[in-house]
């Protein structure tokens, strides 16, 4: 059944910087901060965590209903997924808006530096969910902050099991606000940094979160994941993957991995692992939706 995947299409610009971040900043100079860096690699492509998720989830043999706002500069993407065969019944466009644009800085330790512009994405919380019987769960990734807002309520009063994933946008809410999606959610899903942040604000425990819902997966880029359900840690090994070319979009590769799982039953260990060996894959690639799955799509 279908998965629905509210969150951002963005387009992003991915520049290398051959150098460490770490050898270009002063840490007694932060407070005058002025830094340029050189970027002899530079290109443009499709992006937004809805978007990775679903072309994620889309290659193993899902079926992504994906819910996001595009500017007037978003028809080549909705033609790109339509062209894949991905749904877009639910990707809106504001005419008087650009889509969302992440500019993204990579160096040579994999290190990133982001900005982000969210155009059209402030605006997603105007599409409502409404309760399906076809609609086997769903995923409330970063979005405008209405939009995660909202859907998790509408998806919490339809009867329809959601994961939460706040990303990088978990630092807009208080703890209380964080409270009422946990349990309001199914699933949490959060890297090791964003699941300190989410510990701190909250108030509890990896393994109190985890009893609230069931389960809580806390990636850790090459190292894995831990998997909490009720209490109880197991740590997921990692893949180790051929190369190291880009890690932009690994951690929404394994998402997709994660919906594909949890749709058909499996047991979040299992769903997890996939997860690692579809991140362990994309990392090899440059882009978030450049990769192709066919030798992982299990029979």
């Amino acid at each position: 059944m279908p998965a629905l995947i509210c969150g951002s299409l963005a387009f992003d610009t991915i520049m290398s910087f051959e150098g460490r971040f770490a050898e270009q900043i002063l840490p007694e100079q932060l407070h005058i901060l002025n830094v340029s860096f050189l970027v002899p690699s530079l290109r443009r492509e499709f992006g937004g965590c809805a978007g990775n998720i679903a072309y994620s989830l889309h290659q193993l043999g899902g079926t992504p209903v994906p819910m996001a706002m595009v500017g007037s500069d978003g028809a080549d993407y909705v033609a790109r997924f339509k062209a894949l065969g991905i749904q877009t019944e639910f990707i809106r466009e504001l005419a008087d808006s650009y889509t969302a644009q992440a500019m993204i800085m990579t160096d040579r330790d994999n290190n990133q530096i982001t900005a982000f512009h969210p155009g059209a994405m402030s605006q997603a919380h105007q599409t409502r969910i409404e309760a399906r019987t076809d609609i086997a769960l769903a995923i409330i990734s970063p979005d405008g902050r209405d939009a995660m807002l909202q859907h998790a309520e509408q998806l919490h009063a339809a009867g329809i099991p959601f994961v939460f994933d706040p990303g990088q946008g978990l630092p807009m809410f208080n703890g209380e606000e964080l409270l009422r999606f946990v349990d309001m959610a199914t699933w949490v899903t959060v890297n090791d940094y964003e699941g300190r942040m989410l510990t701190e604000r909250t108030g509890l425990s990896s393994a109190e979160i985890s009893r609230r819902v069931k389960g809580l997966v806390v990636t850790l880029g090459g190292q894995g994941c831990e998997v909490w359900v009720d209490g109880q840690q197991t740590m997921v090994a990692p893949v180790v993957a051929d190369k190291l070319v880009d890690p932009t979009g690994c951690g929404d590769a394994f998402r997709g991995a994660l919906l594909f799982g949890l749709e058909r039953g499996w047991s979040l260990v299992d769903a997890c692992a996939l997860g690692n060996r579809v991140g362990s894959h994309k990392i090899t690639t440059p882009g978030c939706q450049n990769y192709t799955l066919n030798h992982l799509r299990p029979a």
